[in-house]
């Protein structure tokens, strides 16, 4: 669901909160995931799906996982954008 970039950039995200009460870095993470979501159109959103998730992905998944409260801020940032363009590209009800 992420490009390299994206996943990069959440694993420094992961990486530098750790332990903090705020997410500073998460405005950022989250801002290239919206913009990238809010710029691909829905066949390049169905085909990125359509591939498996990479070690780093995975990895950064792991990750929040791990940690609710970063889980949490990142999802709360990205939600309704990711979900929008899903439900635009009938990949949700």
């Amino acid at each position: 669901m992420f490009n390299k970039f994206t996943l990069a950039a959440a694993a420094l995200m992961a990486s530098a909160c750790v332990g903090a009460q705020q997410f500073p870095v998460a405005d950022n993470v989250a801002a290239k995931v919206v913009q990238k979501y809010q710029s691909m159109t829905c066949e390049q959103l169905w085909a990125q799906k359509a591939q498996p998730k990479s070690a780093e992905e995975q990895r950064v998944i792991g990750i929040l996982q791990q940690n609710p409260q970063m889980r949490a801020e990142f999802i709360n940032r990205i939600a309704g954008v990711v979900v929008n363009k899903m439900f635009d590209c009938g990949m949700i009800p």
